[in-house]
């Protein structure tokens, strides 16, 4: 995977298997927390360069090698476009959905009918919420969650089962309207994501025989390589769709999501991105006709914050300062939250899909009768009488929200409680509003935002963090700009965008993304180097107790996600420390009975294959082999009737179409290989479909250093060899699951207490308060 050319050629046909899986669904917010053996699997990112790719490459035409590079770019066009009008149905069908449903109450408010009206309340969002859970607890348990964990790890490396599929896709989508409309604290950012590396997935299938789709320029995807290429750009595709933030998108994909990355890929992204954009323009000009029903002028996330001032004074330094130290104290403590929340909600959810479902139902009639019953809390308040809109507000949406107050007042905690969250958010985003707001409601806001979001995000539906994020963070930001009052030049609108971008860097820990979507979403560059410092002091205050959100709800999940960094603990070891055995060798010529015994006994996915005299002078290791071209031979029966290699030629019985790796569901399994006695045998000659340019390490490296060579390169399998010669030719072979600190740590547990002794001796005042 290193120095590749940008136009990608030598992946166009790379041999890659469809691999068996484990039936266990680990995917979804209900899954197994704290198991000490992950059932997922990996992803083959290496090219097997073994002679069968070399033969099949040199008969490539120049022809074939654009059609690659012009599909490449063609699917790129298309995940950008069909995002972009998945994204825009979605903020359709949200805003008409909440919109009727507030409409409604409205009407029956201002008629003086409140338990009708809060019955129309609860009984919708109830409905909404019970309709979302059911379609994922029954068809697609892998779309609950915002779906980002999931996509991080799979671009990392990890196969989780059932991610990607058709089925899941439509969940994602329906369930994430239904689940935004429902006022449930969640959004539609995380599972946008989530639905462009679905669409970038099922395209790069490859076709299917099933429906008819079987073009051959479909098939040059069929690979873990090209489509893990193409799912990183569909998650950019997904921001650039929630907040009409192409760039912010681009940046999104490379900083947090991939971890891999290269300028060919660089282009792709933000080529898809740009279409994504494009898409959303052209379609809110047809929103602005007025077709669009309670959708407004179809503005999607565009808040529009500016300011009167043209610049800031070293004055407002100070309180920038101190946004960022509290949203990364929050922010760090809102993750802690989170943590134990799914964890509890975790051994409800295991007991049975009726718990699930009962568990999202009352989080809604919770959530229902909170946001109904505050807003009584709050007082009256007289409208303003140079009010830029309409006074109170009736209807949908607006700033002054009447609620249960007299003509001519309208009540705060309203505007903010009784709308959808993209509107709470225009309201505390909006200028010339600093006299809107009491210290009481915005107190009250933030209070509700914090715990409804992290109680709201661990039910059995589709659920995003970023939006919850957003609208806690500018709560807390305009109680700030409150407070400072007019000792400061910057409006309470930009506090609240940098109290937003402080609590997103506090619970996500990114900067250069983050910072240019905001910029993107407020269209306000005054913002830039303040947004700039509040980031950067918020993750570094948040990084000092806990990790990033995603990261958090990775290791719950049990995905062994492989971080950039290694542990210092690591270098202390050698790969021969953490390899475990026993390994199964095969030889160039093997027996087909010891192959089909070792793959039905054991679970392994690549295997050393070695020669012994009297094929070759000494033992040597030529290569490693991978289950699935193991299974593909003892299917197609590519046999040999002695143990000695012949002249026939093996690549006349299988093609390249056979070492493609199929689509979603599509596994070979050892069990369903009918052999007969006399097959079994026989023998196989493995040479022309072995790797023999494996990455090796002696059994000297450290850990830590072949840690970062297996996470840069994208290996599933890094074989270990002897210091010494005249031992046996391989010593073991690395997985990701021995880089996991617990497998480490399980097997040196002297490094606990080593680890624990330096803490004592770094930390031993902050160690007292625990």
């Amino acid at each position: 995977m290193a120095a590749e050319p940008n136009g990608d050629p030598e992946s166009l046909t790379q041999p890659f298997l469809a691999l068996q899986r484990s039936t266990i669904n680990s995917t979804s917010q209900v899954a197994i927390v704290g198991a000490n053996v992950c059932p997922i699997e990996s992803l083959d990112y290496e090219i097997a360069e073994n002679d069968f790719f070399k033969q099949d490459w040199r008969t490539r035409g120049k022809m074939q090698i654009f059609q690659y590079i012009f599909m490449k770019w063609l699917l790129c066009f298309l995940i950008g476009g069909i995002v972009g009008v998945i994204g825009f149905c979605i903020n359709l069908a949200v805003e008409n959905l909440a919109g009727v449903k507030f409409v409604v109450t409205s009407d029956m408010m201002l008629q003086r009918r409140f338990g009708m009206a809060f019955l129309v309340f609860s009984l919708s969002n109830f409905g909404l919420t019970l309709f979302a859970a059911l379609i994922t607890a029954l068809v697609s348990p892998a779309s609950a969650g915002s779906g980002i964990p999931e996509v991080k790890a799979y671009l990392n490396g990890v196969d989780a089962p059932g991610i990607f599929t058709l089925r899941t896709l439509f969940v994602k989508i329906i369930g994430s309207v239904c689940a935004v409309s429902s006022s449930l604290l969640v959004g539609k950012a995380g599972p946008l994501v989530h639905t462009g590396a679905c669409i970038a997935s099922i395209l790069g299938q490859g076709g299917s025989k099933r429906y008819g789709l079987s073009w051959k320029w479909l098939r040059y995807f069929k690979n873990d390589r090209d489509r893990r290429d193409l799912v990183t750009c569909g998650s950019a595709a997904g921001i650039a769709a929630a907040f009409r933030a192409p760039v912010g998108g681009l940046l999104f994909a490379l900083e947090e999501m991939a971890s891999w990355w290269r300028s060919a890929l660089l282009w792709r992204a933000f080529f898809t991105t740009a279409v994504v954009a494009i898409v959303l323009r052209a379609l809110i000009d047809v929103c602005l006709s007025g077709k669009c029903g309670l959708f407004g002028k179809g503005g999607l996330i565009m808040y529009d914050v500016t300011s009167s001032n043209v610049a800031y004074h070293i004055v407002d330094v100070p309180p920038v300062l101190l946004l960022g130290m509290i949203g990364g104290l929050l922010g760090s403590l809102y993750n802690f939250f989170l943590e134990k929340v799914l964890r509890v909600y975790n051994l409800i959810n295991e007991k049975g899909i009726a718990y699930k479902i009962v568990l999202a139902c009352w989080i809604s009639i919770f959530t229902s009768c909170l946001l109904f019953g505050l807003p009584w809390l709050a007082s009256c308040r007289v409208c303003p009488a140079d009010a830029g809109e309409a006074c109170p507000t009736i209807g949908r949406s607006g700033n002054y929200k009447k609620f249960q107050c007299p003509p001519g007042h309208y009540n705060d905690l309203a505007s903010l409680i009784f709308n959808t969250n993209d509107d709470a958010i225009k309201n505390l985003f909006s200028k010339g509003t600093d006299d809107e707001f009491q210290y009481s409601s915005i107190i009250i806001f933030f209070v509700t935002c914090y715990f409804l979001s992290i109680l709201s995000y661990g039910i059995v539906a589709p659920a995003g963090l970023f939006v919850p994020v957003i609208v806690t963070g500018a709560s807390y930001g305009r109680l700030v700009g409150m407070l400072i009052g007019s000792h400061s030049n910057l409006n309470h609108g930009l506090f609240a965008v940098l109290g937003a971008a402080s609590f997103l860097g506090g619970s996500m820990r990114m900067t250069v993304s983050l910072c240019v979507i905001l910029l993107e979403l407020t269209n306000n560059l005054l913002l830039l180097p303040l947004m700039m410092v509040v980031l950067l002091i918020s993750k570094t205050v948040a990084d000092a107790f806990n990790g990033n959100i995603y990261d958090l709800i990775m290791k719950a999940k049990g995905f062994p996600y492989l971080e950039t960094h290694a542990e210092p603990y690591m270098r202390q070891l050698t790969v021969g420390d953490v390899v475990s055995g026993p390994l199964q060798l095969f030889h160039g010529i093997e027996k087909v009975a010891n192959v089909v015994h070792v793959l039905r006994t054991t679970r392994h996915h690549g295997f050393p294959v070695i020669d012994e005299p009297p094929h070759s002078e000494s033992p040597f290791l030529y290569g490693l082999i991978l289950r699935a071209h193991l299974m593909e031979l003892l299917k197609k029966k590519a046999f040999l009737s002695d143990p000695v290699p012949t002249d026939i030629d093996a690549f006349e019985q299988i093609s390249a179409e056979d070492f493609m790796k199929r689509g979603s569901g599509h596994y070979n399994m050892i069990e369903d290989i009918d052999l007969t006695e006399e097959e079994m045998e026989m023998f196989l000659d493995l040479h022309p479909f072995t790797n023999a340019s494996p990455y090796t390490v002696v059994e000297t490296m450290s850990l830590a250093k072949a840690l970062i060579l297996f996470r840069e390169v994208g290996l599933r399998h890094l074989l270990v060899i002897p210091k010494i010669s005249g031992r046996s030719p391989v010593v073991g072979i690395l997985t990701r699951h021995d880089f996991m600190p617990e497998h480490v740590l399980a097997l040196h547990p002297t490094l606990i207490r080593s680890r624990w002794k330096r803490l004592r001796l770094q930390f031993p005042r902050l160690l007292k308060l625990f």
